[in-house]
């Protein structure tokens, strides 16, 4: 279980593809007809993402410091100015700036920028040859990373998760090399609408897709980080959607009522968690508490406490000022 444990990373790449599928599975219909309205869907966009984004961000204020020393002048400044904008993605040296995880958020705002264009694109005429472009996609997802492998610029002989280069973190933390996923999630959309909802296709496809998953990243450095990063993983993600978006055991287990209430903080637990592990654990509040013994257990618990009362205390009443203010 180590090496699937180790490569939770690539629940970013899911993520990604999620985004796209969801995106295009409710708005897709009406892009095609034209009567998406394109700025009240950039202004629900930032609505749903912001306010907890800015607050991952106030929380975060204490690596000022640490990001200071680690940077030029210029590109402190520039990842100061950047990183409240959702555009520090851009820059590879700045990624990851104040907090690791908003990286993804930058990339985000990328791609639902060209959204309603690529969800405008007409049905597919067929299932096979639908199947053929997201196979071209898929391809085109894995050339960054083979291009890496092949010509290794940064001179990293066995790179993983822990190792730094210029060029890692480029593939690694900038909307370039991800659009892919989310290009096949909105295609995969369409596919969805062409397999029947209590199709058992749906249940063995979720059931490959999670298998399959398990299978690979138990390899682990049997498959080059590089590609396993992102794009070598889209079929099986995209099998995993389309069995969650039927109607089968499968579904109704992830469907369960406490999933679904903890599954809502998603968000909130994904970008608050970086930050709020190391203010835990460098505040040593476990230890005066005598609950150290229970770590990480403890931790986990307590990580997803903070992002059930971020999502209904601060996301949920945000969003819906920010709705009315902006008429979204």
């Amino acid at each position: 279980m180590a090496p699937v444990v180790n490569a939770g990373y690539a629940s970013v790449s899911f993520f990604i593809l999620l985004s796209g599928f969801v995106l295009a599975y409710n708005y897709a219909a009406r892009a095609r007809t034209g009567e998406l309205d394109r700025v009240r869907f950039w202004k629900a966009r930032f609505t749903r993402l912001y306010p907890i984004y800015l607050l991952s961000l106030l929380l975060s204020l204490g690596m000022v410091g640490p990001e200071r020393t680690a940077h030029t002048h210029a590109m402190f400044w520039a990842g100061m100015v950047l990183t409240p904008l959702l555009l520090q993605g851009w820059i590879p040296e700045i990624a990851t700036f104040l907090n690791t995880p908003a990286w993804t958020m930058s990339a985000e705002c990328s791609y639902y920028a060209i959204f309603p264009w690529l969800a405008s694109w007409k049905l597919p005429v067929s299932f096979k040859s639908h199947l053929s472009k997201m196979a071209v996609v898929w391809g085109l997802g894995m050339v960054p990373g083979a291009l890496y492998i092949a010509f290794n610029p940064d001179g990293i002989a066995h790179p993983d998760r822990w190792s730094y280069g210029k060029w890692l973190q480029a593939l690694k933390y900038t909307p370039y090399t991800h659009l892919a996923s989310f290009v096949f999630g909105v295609m995969l959309a369409n596919l969805d609408e062409m397999i029947a909802r209590a199709s058992r296709l749906r249940l063995w496809l979720g059931l490959a897709g999670f298998g399959g998953l398990f299978c690979l990243l138990e390899l682990g450095p049997a498959v080059p980080y590089p590609l396993i990063h992102d794009g070598l993983l889209m079929p099986l993600f995209g099998c995993i959607v389309l069995g969650l978006a039927g109607k089968n055991l499968l579904a109704g287990f992830f469907g369960l009522p406490p999933l679904v209430f903890v599954g809502e903080a998603s968000y909130c637990l994904y970008l608050l968690h970086f930050t709020m592990w190391n203010l835990i654990h460098d505040s040593h509040v476990l230890d005066r508490l005598g609950l150290a013994r229970f770590d990480p257990w403890i931790s986990y618990l307590i990580l997803i406490g903070m992002a059930l009362l971020a999502l209904h205390l601060v996301e949920k009443p945000a969003q819906r000022q920010l709705r009315k203010w902006m008429g979204a």
